[in-house]
């Protein structure tokens, strides 16, 4: 890394989360919610994440930010697929940083270090969302060059809507 981007905090340590880290997510993803003041939408547990991110199939990866061997950060990230490019990216579901490690380059470095896993497998692309408000974190992304979609619009469905859209609530709701 250059003397600009690398991380100003020595003994940083970036490595794959596994199976024995899911308190320590769990615990992250608990900080992450906080802080986009959406504590009451986590139901995760630790039985789910297992199931979700070291199961039979896991459907998403972790990145996991060490200092000294103490977690302070993550990125979540998983793979979709480009239908232009024809081409596979990869989309960071989430990124967070510990509040008191903010500001050190920690961020700089996860994502610098999920960039590299895309362009190694062939990727064409590297994508998040960013929430509306969070202007530190639009600005830092904006310094590395990332650029908002602003002609795109998030759509979600979940819970008894996702259940009324497979087919299993009548039209009622019901």
């Amino acid at each position: 890394m250059s003397e600009r981007t690398a991380p100003k905090v020595p003994n940083l340590n970036l490595r794959f989360a596994e199976e024995t880290d899911v308190g320590v997510l769990l615990g992250l993803i608990r900080g992450l919610a906080d802080y986009e003041r959406l504590s009451h939408e986590v139901t995760a547990d630790a039985a789910t994440l297992r199931r979700s991110l070291f199961g039979a199939r896991p459907v998403a990866e972790v990145v996991i930010a060490e200092v000294d061997g103490t977690p302070v950060g993550f990125a979540l990230f998983f793979h979709n697929f480009s239908t232009f490019l024809g081409l596979p990216g990869i989309y960071i579901e989430d990124l967070y940083i510990e509040p008191a490690w903010r500001g050190k380059g920690i961020g700089r470095a996860l994502l610098s270090y999920v960039a590299r896993l895309a362009k190694e497998r062939g990727c064409g692309r590297l994508e998040w969302a960013v929430l509306d408000w969070n202007e530190p974190a639009i600005s830092f992304y904006k310094k590395l060059g990332a650029r908002p979609l602003d002609d795109w619009t998030i759509f979600r469905v979940t819970g008894r809507a996702l259940d009324k859209l497979c087919g299993k609530l009548g039209a009622s709701g019901e």
